[in-house]
């Protein structure tokens, strides 16, 4: 596992896993500002076929208010990316980024308390994914 995500494989298809992963950022207070669709990206710039890959562009409007007040480069971290893609058919991988890692290189001590309750945040929606794995499917 990456250092810097948080992550989970589960035995549900890709699309499954996807709306999972929506509905779970929406619970801990997440908008989904853009949704990138890696795998229609390079079908169409490049004509390569690539496995299902979402790319979506997390945002806590709250926690984003107060991580641009106290510095305005922070935005250079936002939105927290978290992707799903399909490890093999019928199964998943959903990784979020953590913010306690990657803004590890800000020496603002403010932003600290908000990146580790974004990063509880995160791990709540992965923890979230991966209860969904064990659902009866369908539920």
């Amino acid at each position: 596992m990456a250092r810097y995500s948080i992550r989970t494989e589960i035995d549900r298809p890709y699309d499954q896993a996807l709306a999972a992963t929506k509905a779970a950022l929406g619970s801990e207070g997440f908008g989904v500002l853009t949704e990138i669709d890696v795998r229609a990206t390079m079908k169409k710039k490049l004509d390569k076929d690539f496995r299902p890959y979402v790319i979506l562009g997390a945002c806590n409007p709250p926690s984003a208010y107060r991580a641009l007040g106290e510095e305005l480069e922070v935005g250079l971290f936002l939105p927290c990316n978290v992707i799903v893609y399909e490890t093999t058919p019928g199964h998943a991988a959903v990784a979020a980024i953590d913010p306690e890692i990657v803004m590890e290189p800000i020496e603002n001590p403010n932003l600290r308390p908000l990146a580790r309750e974004i990063g509880a945040r995160l791990r709540r929606v992965i923890e979230a994914v991966r209860a969904t794995a064990n659902e009866p499917a369908g539920a």
